[in-house]
């Protein structure tokens, strides 16, 4: 174990979270795919064995996204951004659309498809914290540094608010974080905030998907009682919300154990959306606990990050970064629970899902090579006061 560590460059803790979560991911998605393996005539295990490859997948991205110094994202950033704009309008106009909604594309030859607002909150955020630490000099100057910044926050919250309302919003409100501890003048952000405001009341009422936003928003205000599991889908606005609780509410303190969750059977993602549910239900309330201290620890980590980075383009990418995947498992968590209305936000590095874990692990590596370089650094600096030769003063005899 101390050989794999002693490979492994950055904060050890993200390390050590990242593969708890993840062997926690293989044990829940296994346990949750029954009734979608039976519906598809396909064993499990073979659900288990993607599952694997995509967490293996994403290991490996993570490690080599860690390897490479964290300032060539910089450049990165920008190709990034030039080819994430063109394919959010491709999946718009050409994606494949499911449940109203466009938010994949195919890849030619291999067939799979792919969520593209995974890519582009990657190319934002890294995006961002590029255009940061360039311009603190002028950070004030609204021609030079607010119109190119906020404009490309606002292009992108639009190409994906139409398909895709919560994880726009998601990435706006860290975008917003980012842009305050970029020093943007908080009555800009106001203003702009404002403006996506609007924006997002114009797509909830005009949108393609308008009836499922007023359905899950009317669902969430309007209090009814828990119905039984065995009420239709069409027929419960809330059916999803309700076998999420029933599963909270007949987990209790320690679970029903690995395996042995009932409400994995009724609700519609056991495996994705309501993943959160499923593992409360099978690890009780001290599991739910346990896996909430795990994404705040890494919130934690990230931040120490931030405070140690010596220069600003790493900060704001452990920032942004951090705050993304924190912001992301708190809102699928509180749809679990009842905080929220039904977003279908998968649970980071958890949810079964390939191009979440996968970009998901590349964040997290671009966090880690900044943690290596702080490290390395570091290293240098007690290099340097071991080797430096001391000062030998003479006195008089």
């Amino acid at each position: 174990m101390e050989q794999i560590f002693a490979k492994l460059k950055g904060d050890k803790w993200i390390w050590i979270i990242v593969i708890i979560l993840s062997g926690w991911s293989l044990l829940a998605v296994y346990s949750s795919v029954g009734t979608l393996a039976y519906k598809e005539g396909k064993g499990t295990e073979l659900y288990l064995f993607k599952h694997f490859s995509i967490v293996a997948v994403g290991l490996l991205l993570m490690y080599l996204s860690h390897k490479l110094d964290y300032k060539w994202y910089a450049g990165i950033s920008k190709i990034l951004m030039v080819i994430t704009i063109p394919l959010l309008l491709y999946t718009l106009i050409f994606g494949s659309s499911v449940n109203e909604a466009s938010r994949w594309v195919t890849i030619p030859v291999i067939n799979q498809t792919f969520q593209t607002s995974d890519l582009a909150k990657l190319a934002l955020i890294t995006f961002l914290a590029r255009m940061l630490s360039r311009k603190q000099e002028e950070i004030k100057d609204v021609k030079k540094s607010f119109v190119p910044i906020m404009g490309a926050v606002c292009v992108v919250f639009v190409l994906i608010a139409w398909a895709n309302l919560s994880t726009a919003v998601m990435l706006f409100g860290t975008s917003v974080l980012l842009l305050l501890i970029g020093r943007i003048s908080f009555k800009q952000i106001a203003l702009v905030t404002a403006g996506v405001a609007v924006l997002g009341i114009i797509v909830i009422s005009i949108g393609p998907r308008r009836a499922t936003y007023f359905s899950r928003i009317e669902g969430f205000f309007k209090t009814e009682e828990v119905h039984e599991t065995n009420v239709p889908f069409q027929e419960d606005k809330n059916y999803q919300a309700n076998n999420a609780k029933i599963a909270i509410a007949t987990g209790g303190v320690f679970g029903k154990g690995p395996g042995n969750s009932v409400q994995r059977n009724v609700l519609p993602h056991p495996y994705s959306d309501f993943i959160f549910a499923i593992i409360i239900e099978e690890y009780g309330t001290m599991g739910g606990v346990i896996l909430l201290f795990l994404y705040l620890a890494l919130m934690y980590r990230c931040i120490r990050i931030v405070t140690m980075s010596p220069r600003a383009f790493g900060a704001f990418l452990a920032a942004g970064l951090g705050f993304s995947l924190t912001i992301q498992a708190l809102a699928n968590m509180a749809v679990a629970v009842g905080l929220g209305p039904v977003t279908g936000v998968p649970l980071p590095l958890v949810s079964m899902g390939g191009t979440s874990i996968l970009f998901t692990s590349v964040a997290l590596g671009i966090i880690l090579s900044v943690s290596r370089n702080i490290e390395e650094l570091k290293g240098k600096e007690e290099l340097d006061e071991v080797i430096k030769p001391k000062r030998v003063v003479v006195g008089s005899i």
